[in-house]
């Protein structure tokens, strides 16, 4: 019996050799194929990688090529730019010319009657009349039209209608407008920071930027606005120095 399980044995044991050795070279040849189709794989991402750096240098090389400097760009638009430069000047010149005249003209009339009003300088009464209510700004006053007591930054001076209103000093006329409560009013420039209101006229003769002299008639007492009915009709005489309200009556030059 055990004469005949000897060669059965030996037999079995040649064919798991055998199995084996055919696993071994399964294994040999997949794995050579698998090396050789990775470094087919990894030489053509190689040679693909190198394609797109070139590419990637070459199109950099173009777009620096393609690089225009302001000033290039500047001088290939305009070639003959100094030489229009030039022409624009003094064509730009030749128009100004005229105008830059008419205003040294009028800078130098300007100048030569220009008023400065300084502290020292008196101002004439400006309407034929008494004052009804005086200037108050450190304590308020009975303002009869209104029954209330205010503040007030002006003089009101008692007037006949259409009596004439005169400048109280020489300036230039910064604005005629017209207001609720002092009605049609003009404003002179006197120079030196200092502005005269004359509010509650009527046919104002003069219009802004007009110079006017000293005691040139400005225009004429109109009624009185709705604030001063009760006041009656009157002159809204106000001094300003840089916006803000003095007594006019400090000013006023006594005979």
């Amino acid at each position: 019996m055990k004469k005949n399980e000897e060669p059965f044995q030996m037999k079995g044991k040649g064919m798991a050799a055998a199995i084996a050795i055919c696993f071994i070279a399964v294994v040999a040849l997949v794995g050579a194929y698998t090396f050789s189709s990775y470094k087919r794989e990894m030489k053509e991402q190689l040679a693909k990688a190198e394609e797109e750096q070139k590419e990637k240098e070459q199109s950099e090389a173009a777009n620096t090529d393609r690089i225009v400097l302001p000033e290039q760009e500047e001088a290939a638009q305009n070639p003959d730019g100094e030489e229009q430069q030039e022409e624009g000047e003094a064509t730009e010149h030749a128009k100004e010319t005229p105008a830059q005249t008419d205003a040294g003209a009028e800078q130098t009339a300007a100048e030569g009657t220009a008023a400065y009003f300084s502290e020292e300088d008196t101002l004439l009464w400006p309407v034929d009349g008494n004052v009804i209510m005086n200037y108050s700004m450190d304590q308020s006053i009975y303002f009869a039209t209104l029954d209330q007591y205010k503040y007030n930054p002006a003089v009101v001076i008692s007037g006949q209608v259409g009596a004439e209103v005169k400048a109280a000093a020489a300036g230039t006329v910064s604005a005629v407008d017209t207001n609720a409560q002092t009605g049609t009013t003009v404003s002179i420039d006197m120079g030196n920071g200092y502005a005269a209101i004359y509010g509650q006229l009527k046919e104002v003769p003069v219009q802004p930027g007009e110079y006017v002299t000293e005691n040139s008639v400005i225009g004429y007492v109109s009624e009185p606005t709705k604030y001063y009915s009760v006041e009656g009709p009157n002159l809204y005489f106000q001094l300003l120095k840089d916006g803000q309200p003095v007594n006019p009556m400090d000013h006023i030059a006594y005979e």
